[in-house]
């Protein structure tokens, strides 16, 4: 399911509806994950909600790169990020001893919530693609609350410059 599919899927009033500013060259981030044995199944592979972890840890890195600690956002601002949908295509199993790399691309960010695509990979092959929205909510009622200015400007400021560094 694509992005805009996901978007217009979702029928708000106008008002409380958050514009989704959508990037045509995404960001690209890259995590290294290696397949320990407690991560696969008795098939020899990775189980399915592994491959959950493995994005969680990727995004949380990204974050991470981008100078953003989760704790901080929490304490700071009284906000969390929660995966409020997650769309996952299986492609190849992966197994114990690989070495993967998970990525993290921004494609669309609104006022309250992050669009990502993460792809999981062995070298050139895909293993998951996964469509993330992760949600910001109110540490106290989980309730969706707007992204803190600085962290928005932040990320539409690394959208910019991707775009800007892709043209040539």
């Amino acid at each position: 399911m694509m992005i805009d599919e996901l978007s217009s899927s979702r029928k708000r009033p106008a008002k409380r509806s958050s514009p989704i500013t959508h990037h045509s060259s995404p960001i690209t981030f890259k995590w290294p994950i290696r397949v320990y044995y407690e991560d696969t199944d008795l098939g020899g592979v990775v189980y399915y909600a592994n491959y959950l972890k493995f994005l969680e840890r990727a995004r949380t890195e990204w974050l991470r790169a981008l100078g953003v600690e989760q704790t901080a956002l929490a304490a700071e601002h009284r906000v969390i990020f929660v995966v409020r949908s997650i769309a996952l295509e299986y492609l190849r199993p992966a197994a114990f001893n690989d070495e993967l790399a998970v990525t993290v691309e921004l494609e669309g960010l609104g006022a309250g919530q992050i669009l990502l695509l993460q792809r999981i990979s062995r070298g050139t092959e895909e293993v998951v693609t996964a469509r993330v929205r992760i949600a910001c909510v109110n540490t106290a009622t989980f309730r969706p609350v707007r992204i803190p200015g600085s962290l928005l400007s932040l990320l539409l400021r690394q959208a910019a410059n991707d775009k800007i560094g892709n043209r040539t």
